[in-house]
């Protein structure tokens, strides 16, 4: 029994880790990046108000050393914030000194938030003196000491010092391995094809930029309209088919629709020409194929993050030439409208825009590593300093987590793309009527009439539901807007059967998300079941399974998952 609760301990502590960094992974989207010299200048510009507001530093000094005070005698009433997870082991508040280490470090970083919500900088600046000033907070936590961990100091203790060796053989293997970042999961658990991204299925299309996948039908009949899923660019496309339970594609596939998958092609140097043309001209010979191989007239396309964006760059096109081959469209977090803040936008200045194209076109590729060491500084509680505790502390393994695997699966953008969309970040082309060019032809979003179903995460912290909610209202068409309660990730991976799971729905779109959210009626349960009734209207009469996958003009090349999803 003993034995139990102790595996159920550990893996009650690896789920906490496993959720903390999936709600903290900010998830396959292009990114300016997080200079040293914008960290530094927001380092300079915190201590010159220290110089020109002495009065408001000495004030801050002495509340601060009232609260020292209070805390030395018992008296402090300083508790983390509800979530915090650092804090969890009963010896923060049952033991006398760590309970006043813990006041002490919160009363001391209350006191420098204290200074800067307080000081005479403007808003902006405000917010990225604040993050600035929780990558100096965090990183100083107790909580990531050996000493200032009680869980980490039972841990030697109760393994007679293994797990001391077990930490430094993980800090060894990072430094060697990744770069010097603690490693978020254990890579040697899974196998693309093995035990991720397994719905039977075959590439039935390939070109240089993609390769098309045809899932086999799990039902007698289907849906005679095909389901075409777009990817994002960054990472991996099982990320749709990710394992047992959490499918996509599965769940489709068992709900009697066709479904199509597109894999994208890992960009070399050689590809840095690759544009949004590239990619809509690529995803239009795809879907000539899908209309091919199933007879449908047209098909419905389902997109996430950069792959909605690349979506709406080709429904603009259809729609600029007249042509309705998309007859109804899912975008799932995906912001077109970028005027609403978000994380991403903290240190996107001109500056650091024009240092992030010259970086990509300098290399031909933007890095999906670069990317992500990028990103987890960005929430550094959830994507570095747990998998510190964790890794080097208490010796432990990194998670075997297939969200997280697939996260860590990363590829390239070419150069131009991610310029290009750098420039409709900072544009907000798709918001304006023809601002924005794909293959000669001018877009305005206004006019594409197909019915939409667009997906937000209300903790989602890369691609603000209010900025979703705003991209909801750009299409010409009827859209449905559904509000998860969920996160980034959490918002596609989400299945139905979670008793935690819920989410909004409201069928008007007043001008003002807040408005919407007003009048919304919440929903339990994954959006999925409410989508799949959404599907099954708009596409088509049920008739006989297909027999076999392809066609005379489109036979099968390989086995699903593919070949370019295997590409380093």
């Amino acid at each position: 029994m003993a034995a139990t609760a102790k595996d159920n301990s550990h893996n009650e502590q690896i789920d906490d880790i496993s959720a903390s960094a999936t709600e903290g992974m900010l998830g396959p989207n292009p990114f300016v990046g997080l200079r040293p010299c914008d960290i530094l200048a927001t380092a300079q510009q915190i201590g010159a108000q220290a110089v020109r507001q002495p009065a408001l530093l000495v004030e801050q000094e002495a509340a601060l050393a009232r609260n020292l005070l209070a805390v030395l005698g018992g008296n402090a009433k300083s508790m983390p914030p509800a979530g915090d997870k650092r804090f969890a082991d009963p010896a923060w508040q049952d033991n006398t000194w760590y309970r006043m280490a813990l006041q002490g470090y919160l009363v001391w970083r209350d006191a420098l938030s204290g200074f800067v919500d307080r000081s005479a900088l403007d808003p902006k600046s405000k917010e990225r003196a604040q993050f600035v000033m929780s990558l100096f907070t965090d990183a100083l936590s107790p909580t990531n000491t050996l000493l200032g961990n009680p869980a980490a100091l039972k841990k030697v203790v109760d393994s007679g010092g293994a797990s001391l060796i077990g930490g430094l053989k993980n800090a060894m293997f990072d430094m060697l391995k990744n770069q010097g970042m603690p490693a978020q999961v254990d890579k040697s658990a899974f196998e693309v094809g093995k035990n991720l991204g397994t719905s039977p299925g075959a590439v039935v299309f390939r070109n240089e930029v993609l390769e098309l996948i045809q899932y086999k039908p799990a039902t007698e009949q289907v849906y005679g309209r095909p389901q075409l899923i777009v990817p994002p660019q960054i990472n991996k496309f099982y990320v749709f088919d990710l394992s047992e339970g959490k499918s996509m594609v599965d769940y489709l596939v068992k709900n009697e629709f066709q479904v199509f998958a597109v894999s994208w092609r890992n960009p070399t140097a050689a590809q840095s020409h690759w544009d949004m043309d590239t990619y809509v001209s690529a995803l239009l010979e795809a879907i000539e194929a899908v209309r091919d191989i199933t007879g449908s007239e047209d098909v419905n396309l389902h997109g996430a993050c950069s792959g909605a964006m690349t979506i709406s760059a080709l429904l603009g096109h259809l729609a600029s030439r007249g042509e309705k081959t998309v007859n109804a469209t899912t975008l799932m977090v995906a912001v077109l409208d970028s005027t609403a803040d978000s994380q991403l936008g903290l240190f996107c200045t001109p500056e650091a825009i024009a240092a992030a194209k010259q970086n990509s076109l300098a290399r031909g590729v933007l890095a999906g590593e670069e990317m992500g060491r990028v990103f987890a500084w960005m929430r550094p509680n959830d994507l570095v300093w747990n998998y510190w505790v964790n890794n080097y502390l208490l010796g432990k393994a990194p998670p075997a987590f297939d969200i997280l695997y697939w996260n860590n699966d990363t590829t390239r953008l070419p150069a131009r793309f991610h310029g290009q969309l750098l420039d409709i970040f900072t544009g907000n082309l798709f918001s304006k009527r023809h601002a924005l060019t794909v293959l000669d032809t001018p877009i305005d979003l206004s006019e594409v009439t197909c019915d939409t179903y667009v997906v937000a995460g209300m903790t989602d912290h890369i691609t603000p539901w209010k900025g979703v909610y705003n991209t909801a209202r750009t299409f010409g068409g009827k859209t449905r807007f559904v509000l998860s309660s969920s996160g980034h990730i959490q918002s596609l991976i989400n299945p139905p059967g979670n008793p935690k799971a819920k989410y909004f729905m409201n069928p008007e779109l007043p001008a003002g998300a807040d408005a919407w959210l007003a009048s919304a009626t919440p929903e339990k349960d994954s959006w999925w079941g409410n989508w799949r009734e959404w599907l099954a209207s708009r596409s088509g009469e049920r008739r006989s399974a297909p027999a076999s996958l392809g066609n005379e003009r489109h036979a099968a090349l390989a086995d699903a998952p593919g070949t370019y999803v295997t590409e380093a």
